[in-house]
């Protein structure tokens, strides 16, 4: 596995930018370090490496994903996350677990809000008794990532957004003083208000909601 993850580094490494490298580790609040690849070029280069080695072609490796996850440039774990992408109708009810590490683990909204939309709303959709047995516990955890990703992970369901499971979300972390919480709250209100306007107008008009939630929530209500 080392090999595999050590492979994808040299390749990356050989097409760092150090400008963007900083630029870009600003923009992320200096939270990670970078090789400086932009989105599209390190697309290629991942495409290139799934060529290369054919892993694509085997069973999803969870310890390539542990491997990429502990390696210090952003451009891992965003590697990471395109890998586990091409399996996502392959991932079964006990890959949520591995969801949660990584939600807890080198933590910023990039990686938190395509694991909580992607592969975490995946897996539950198709195993609602994971709701029960763990979204319970992440929409009141003391980590903020797992709150914001109980309250997002339904953001693709359009119509088979379970509405009152949304609502007291919301309502249970609706005090939260933490911006990507507010901020989560509105973009689950203004994504399921293009299925139900009516249903979200209502509901911020009886509840009490941040600003910032109220404004995001709003955006397309008339």
């Amino acid at each position: 596995m080392r090999d595999l993850a050590e492979t994808l580094e040299d390749m990356l490494r050989a097409r760092g930018n150090k400008d963007y490298a900083e630029q870009m580790s600003r923009y992320m609040k200096g939270h990670f370090q970078f090789f400086g690849i932009k989105t599209p070029e390190r697309r290629e280069i991942e495409k290139e490496f799934f060529q290369k080695t054919g892993i694509l072609k085997e069973p999803f490796n969870e310890e390539f994903v542990l491997a990429l996850w502990e390696k210090p440039q952003r451009e891992f774990q965003m590697a990471a996350i395109d890998y586990i992408e091409k399996y996502l109708k392959k991932l079964g009810k006990e890959d949520i677990y591995l969801m949660e590490k990584l939600i807890t683990t080198k933590s910023w909204w990039d990686s938190v809000d395509t694991l909580a939309q992607k592969p975490v709303g995946t897996i539950v959709f198709k195993h609602r008794e994971l709701i029960p047995e763990l979204v319970e516990r992440w929409a009141v955890s003391e980590n903020m990532w797992l709150r914001r990703t109980a309250i997002i992970f339904q953001l693709k369901y359009k119509s088979e957004t379970d509405e009152a499971l949304l609502y007291r979300y919301i309502t249970l972390n609706a005090g939260s003083k933490e911006f990507f919480i507010q901020k989560g709250i509105g973009w689950a209100l203004r994504e399921y208000s293009k299925t139900c306007p009516e249903c979200v107008k209502a509901f911020i008009q009886t509840h009490s909601l941040a600003p910032l939630s109220v404004r995001e929530g709003s955006k397309y209500l008339t």
